[in-house]
């Protein structure tokens, strides 16, 4: 689970900006929506089950999840997928002079079997300059390990020098490149206390994208999810008919590759490596046609908002099991509205969620800010401020009234984060040119 989030100088977020999953313990309302934390010393606090995060176009909503992925992904992967020499993929905020040459920044605070843990990372396009792992398993901070770097002596310096509730193993140190994470190296290397943070960023972050043929978000991972057995089977189906798309059943049928499959012309060496055990995909889902009956459709006569459903049905599920935590930008892409608000309410229903997964979404649709669906703390904005960056704030901030209509005040821009064009999209430019 998060707790909260904070990055800066990291694509259009300059200043340190934080997207926080606390409930207000001033909002009573959708109980159902909140996880209850039991650790030691945050006793009371309360988690949301889902952000969502608005913003007119580029105003940095997708970076937000650019940014949490980046940094999972390099703590999942620096140690193995970077040679010495290679750049560590932070990309710093390009609309200022220096932020280029300065580091990004990141700290998340989160849980992970029933422990709450802080990480923090500076990096910059060529090495890691600070990370520093905390836990508290009995509600007491304990200083795992924290390096820096030593720009004189153009080496790490490393604390504590004397820790009992961590065990820094020399070699393990030794072996970190500059461009690598010791927490991924120190998972690399078998570090038993180490596993099950690394494992929590490696499995449990989880992001999906707008197009439903991305490998983040393909047909492939619902065919997997309906072969692990029937139950599954009967849970896609029954997601897939209460969708009111029309569909009634879902088949999935692999068959072996052959060359007549394939593009003419392509070298024998690839064909080969093409047909060694690869297998293709197909899926039929019967729709309800004359007199009640049920005729098959192939899948390139499906809708985009169909192939949407389908695609996401498996991950969503997948989450709800597991307990992960999600990012998926533009919830409601190629989608009716009503569609992103039953795929929340699932996430919303404590019986379905007994994992605790937690979504972080980006959306425009003003009909999901129903305060029978999220509670005021759920939402948040993106806007760009006059040098291009971006800043985050809560509805809460704005204290909105009880029974206030949220649609009809954020589309007159009381909250900001929506598109200001006064003089239309081809209207008369001042002396700057805008």
């Amino acid at each position: 689970m998060i707790i909260d989030f904070s990055v800066s100088n990291f694509r259009s977020f300059r200043k340190e900006q934080q997207i926080s999953f606390i409930a207000s313990n001033y909002d009573k309302a959708l109980p159902g929506n909140l996880i209850e934390l039991e650790l030691p010393r945050l006793e009371g606090m309360k988690l949301l089950r889902a952000v969502g995060l608005y913003g007119a176009n580029a105003s940095g909503k997708t970076n937000v999840l650019e940014a949490l992925k980046f940094l999972g992904k390099f703590v999942a992967t620096s140690a193995t997928r970077l040679d010495e020499g290679d750049e560590t993929g932070a990309e710093p905020f390009l609309l200022h002079p220096a932020a280029s040459e300065q580091p990004s920044e990141f700290a998340l605070r989160f849980v992970v079997d029933g422990v709450r843990y802080h990480f923090a990372l500076v990096v910059n396009r060529k090495r890691v300059l600070y990370e520093c792992l905390a836990a508290f398993p009995n509600g007491r901070e304990q200083t795992w390990y924290e390096r820096s770097w030593n720009e004189e002596k153009e080496e790490y310096d490393w604390a504590p020098k004397r820790s009992t509730a961590f065990k820094r193993d020399a070699r393990i140190v030794g072996y970190t490149r500059s461009n690598a994470s010791f927490l991924s190296t120190a998972a690399k290397w078998n570090n038993d206390q180490i596993k099950p943070v690394f494992r929590w960023f490696r499995q449990n972050l989880r992001f999906f994208g707008t197009d439903f043929a991305s490998s983040s978000l393909s047909i492939r991972f619902t065919t997997h999810f309906m072969q692990r057995g029937p139950d599954e089977q009967r849970k896609i189906e029954r997601l897939l008919r209460h969708g009111d798309i029309g569909v009634l059943s879902a088949k999935v049928t692999e068959y072996e590759f052959a060359k007549e499959d394939l593009p003419t012309g392509l070298p024998e060496e690839l064909i080969r490596k093409i047909l060694d055990g690869k297998k293709r995909i197909e899926v039929n889902l019967e729709h309800r046609g004359a007199s009640g009956r049920g005729y098959p459709l192939s899948w390139k006569y499906e809708s985009s908002g169909t192939k949407r459903l389908f695609s996401l049905a498996g991950p969503w599920l997948d989450i709800l099991e597991n307990g992960y935590v999600a990012g998926v930008d533009e919830i409601e892409s190629s989608m009716h509205p009503a569609m992103a608000v039953e795929l929340l309410r699932l996430v919303f229903n404590p019986d379905l969620n007994r994992g605790n997964a937690q979504i972080l979404f980006t959306t425009h649709n003003p009909l999901l800010l129903d305060q029978t669906l999220l509670r005021r703390d759920q939402i948040w904005f993106a806007d760009k401020d006059d040098e291009g960056g971006t800043h985050l704030y809560p509805l809460s901030d704005y204290k909105p009234r009880k029974g206030e209509s949220l649609v009809r005040g954020y589309l007159a821009g009381r909250y900001g984060a929506v598109p200001f064009i006064p003089c239309g999209l081809l209207g008369k430019e001042d002396a700057d040119g805008r």
